[in-house]
């Protein structure tokens, strides 16, 4: 892959702004909340003649108002602009190119009204949703245009540790944007309830949840997800882990008849800094048809060359080590991570899909602003084409009351 980065001009843009004062303020009534994130994505795939290159700019701004008594509101727009046309937007038509994600164009974000008491709350409205790791129910973060929800959070906190969580979605607004080719990428119609139950003491914390999804549009989509997660974190130096086990079938008007298992297993080791990690994730798979988390945050799960978004019908082991710190006084974040990846519906020659190694560096520039270089490298043993990607990014956010 030949970097040749064209976001000169966004970093220096975001370079300036990040002089200016951000002040936030939690007792105001009234503040302006932004996030402005300039990206260069590059991507080499065998697939395809041409490399895909995306220079984006993402502008996302809210108005928070308090009114006293715990109610709450929040209006957030957001829009993206692209420098070029070379990659494949999924809005754009530019299919000689390989896939990002990333289309040009504004939307409502998040419009939602709260209410929010001693021990119960409640959020009605369009609205960001982050479900404990974010691998069944998430924002999809990463992309440029974020996925949120149209629908009803409730949350209660009967006594100490414990947390309560109901959530009803009438609708999902995908990151593929309001322009998509696809009339499906761009939203779904929802009848789907959740449920999320989590128990923390000192340094471990419980969870037990059932996902019911009624996707209207897509009946094949719809689920019934049940499952128990357990982790742990060491404070300072030691053993942490995380272990989940799940089962999913069909759901409401699904023609389909399946039941597919869960499981993650994540023991840790954190020493002077540097945490490694040992995974194996593993997403069942029957030949025909494989478990799925539409609503998740797919990213930031099984490397980031998203070559598994879409599990394949034969399911997906996932096994993989990463190593984590930061050094330096700037706190300069590392991260690498290797991947291999298998089918759990064995064929004759053993399910095999490839391997995959990823790697990012991040670095606090100044007061909420933030720069990041990330890798990903997946070499295809039977599944899909070789893949490379390369990502350099600049964010800044910030908060400043209004009055």
């Amino acid at each position: 892959m030949k970097a040749q980065p064209t976001i000169l001009a966004a970093c220096l843009l975001a370079a300036g702004a990040s002089a200016m004062p951000a002040h936030a303020d939690s007792a105001a009534p009234l503040q302006l909340e932004w996030d402005m994130r300039a990206r260069h994505e590059q991507v080499d795939n065998d697939a395809f003649n041409r490399d895909a290159r995306a220079d984006t700019l993402r502008l996302r701004l809210g108005l928070r108002a308090s009114f006293g008594d715990g109610w709450s509101a929040l209006v957030e727009g957001a829009g993206v602009a692209s420098a070029g046309n070379r990659y494949n937007s999924g809005a754009n038509g530019q299919t000689q190119y390989p896939g990002i994600t990333d289309p040009r164009g504004s939307e409502l974000n998040q419009a939602w009204l709260a209410w929010q008491g001693n021990a119960f709350g409640i959020t009605t409205g369009r609205q960001r949703l982050l479900l404990d790791n974010q691998r069944w129910v998430g924002n999809s973060g990463w992309r440029q245009h974020e996925q949120t929800y149209d629908g009803v959070g409730m949350q209660w906190q009967p006594a100490t540790g414990w947390t309560l969580r109901y959530d009803w979605l009438e609708r999902v607004h995908r990151v593929a944007g309001r322009d998509a080719l696809n009339p499906q990428a761009r939203e779904r119609r929802l009848n789907t309830h959740l449920l999320n139950a989590s128990y923390a003491h000192g340094n471990q914390q419980w969870t037990g949840y059932g996902y019911l999804h009624d996707d209207r549009d897509v009946a094949t989509a719809s689920t019934a997800t049940w499952g128990l997660r357990w982790t742990g974190k060491p404070t300072g130096t030691g053993f942490g882990w995380t272990a989940e086990a799940a089962r999913q079938g069909d759901y409401a008007d699904n023609p389909q008849h399946f039941t597919h298992t869960y499981w993650l297993a994540e023991p840790s080791w954190t020493q002077a800094g540097i945490t490694t990690k040992l995974g194996w994730e593993h997403l069942g798979g029957n030949g025909q048809h494989a478990l799925q988390t539409p609503l998740g945050t797919l990213h930031a799960f099984n490397g980031w060359s998203d070559q598994f978004n879409v599990i394949p019908a034969g399911g997906l082991d996932d096994r993989y080590v990463a190593v984590n710190g930061s050094v330096g006084q700037r706190a300069l974040g590392w991260t690498v991570a290797w991947h291999d990846y298998r089918a759990t519906h064995r064929t004759a020659d053993g399910g095999r899909y490839g391997t995959e190694w990823n790697a990012s560096l991040s670095l606090p520039l100044a007061k909420n602003l933030a720069g990041l270089v990330k890798v990903a490298d997946y070499r295809a043993d039977g599944f899909g084409r070789d893949d490379a990607r390369l990502w350099l990014q600049l964010e800044w956010h910030g908060v400043q009351a209004l009055r």
